[in-house]
């Protein structure tokens, strides 16, 4: 992965196009690296969860290239990569495991991290996750705390709890949550370690539990549609 990053910094340092052109070989390299990896890793967490045992490494991974349309930021190209692995791929809406790696010192997400979970899910998703919680809270805390090294993100909050769950309830700050996902934060030794496809599979491992949980909610609101 030492090359992925040795890109992503100097792609920071150059970001437009006819750096990008000039340097197109690199950028190849680094992402045939980057998507080997991804293969592999798939390969990998399908051994403890079967319902990514399908996907691809097209499913799971993104364009360099950025969309300036609606963002004052007109830099033409993202300096991080990024794969979601996930039942139904990084658009089915379920939860799912992300490796993430960025350049350094941008301030994308700020740094390379490890998450499992669901971003910015559909309101009828958010709701179901909430009712679970509000159901069978201990069993989510639970799911949590198995995912040792890993925290639960309490970065995006509603400043009430929202109507229909009940404000003097013990889990009352969880649903608050409008994201839920684990996030661990690595630094380029963890990345740079030959045995980076083993430690990144046993790290996310230990967050089975509470990915299940969420697929759960999702597959539930999905058939109550």
């Amino acid at each position: 992965m030492e090359r992925v990053v040795n890109y992503l910094n100097n792609l920071n340092k150059n970001n437009n196009k006819e750096w990008f052109d000039n340097n197109k070989r690199d950028y190849l390299e680094a992402r045939d690296v980057f998507n080997q990896f991804t293969e592999e890793l798939i390969k990998g967490i399908s051994q403890f969860d079967s319902q990514i045992k399908n996907i691809t490494v097209k499913d799971c991974t993104y364009r360099i290239y950025r969309d300036t349309r609606f963002s004052k930021d007109k830099t033409p190209y993202k300096t991080h990569m990024g794969a979601f692995i996930s039942q139904g791929g990084k658009n089915g809406g379920h939860s799912g495991y992300y490796f993430h790696i960025e350049a350094h010192n941008t301030n994308y997400i700020g740094g390379h991290i490890l998450s499992t979970g669901i971003y910015r899910p559909l309101p009828n998703v958010l709701k179901s996750i909430r009712e679970e919680i509000m159901l069978n809270g201990e069993r989510f805390i639970e799911a949590v705390k198995a995912a040792e090294g890993f925290n639960l993100d309490i970065s995006d909050l509603l400043k009430r709890v929202p109507s229909g769950f009940p404000v003097d309830s013990h889990y009352a700050e969880y649903f608050k949550l409008k994201n839920y996902f684990l996030v661990q934060y690595v630094d380029d030794s963890f990345l740079f370690s030959k045995s980076l496809l083993e430690k990144t599979v046993a790290e996310y491992k230990k967050t089975l539990a509470l990915n299940n949980i969420l697929n759960m909610c999702v597959d539930y609101s999905n058939n109550r549609e």
